[in-house]
C-alpha cells in the first residue's frame, strides 16, 4: 500500500476544516496512519518547500505558513498520492472542481488549506520530515479491507 503526507495549512486549521478534510480521505477508505498538531520553524518550512525557494512568492508563503499551527497526517491506501491529490483539487481553487477540497473551501492559490504529496517518491521524503520519529502502524483489522479493495 501506499503512503502519501497531507498537511492541513495554517488556513485550514484556524477555519476548523481538519475534521472535514479526515471525513473525506476516510469516507473514501484511505487509512489515516499518523496525525499530529504541528508548530513548524521557518528552517522547517524551508526545507519542505526548497524546491520553490527562486520562486518570488517564496518569502510569503513561508510568513503565511508561519501564521498558526498545521496538521500533519499520513494517508495509507491504494494509489493513496494520486488519489488524494485528487481529493485535494487543483493547486488554484479556482480551477478546482466542486466536490475537491479546494473546489469547495478556497478561493486563492496562497489560502489553498492544504498540501499534497506529489509523488510517492516525495510522499516518503515529506513523511520523514515531518515525522522524524517515524510511524508506528496500528495493526489494522483486513477484513474491512474487502469492503474497500478487490
Amino acid at each position: 500500500m501506499e503512503r502519501t503526507y497531507i498537511m492541513v495549512k495554517p488556513d485550514g486549521v484556524e477555519r476548523g476544516l481538519v475534521g472535514e478534510i479526515i471525513k473525506r480521505f476516510e469516507a473514501k477508505g484511505y487509512q489515516l496512519t499518523a496525525l499530529e498538531l504541528m508548530h513548524p520553524t521557518k528552517e522547517h518550512l524551508e526545507e519542505h518547500y526548497c524546491d520553490l525557494k527562486s520562486k518570488s512568492f517564496f518569502p510569503g508563503l513561508i510568513q503565511y505558513m508561519l501564521s498558526g499551527p498545521v496538521v500533519g497526517m499520513v494517508w495509507t491506501g491504494k494509489e493513496a498520492v494520486k488519489t488524494g491529490r485528487k481529493l485535494l483539487g487543483e493547486t488554484n481553487p479556482l480551477a478546482s472542481l466542486p466536490g475537491s477540497i479546494r473546489g469547495d473551501f478556497a478561493i486563492d492559490v496562497g489560502r489553498n488549506i492544504c498540501h499534497g504529496s506529489d509523488t510517492p517518491e516525495n510522499a516518503e521524503k515529506e513523511i520523514a520530515l515531518w515525522f522524524p520519529r517515524g510511524i508506528k502502524t496500528a495493526k489494522r483489522d483486513k477484513s474491512i479491507d474487502t469492503l474497500i479493495y478487490e
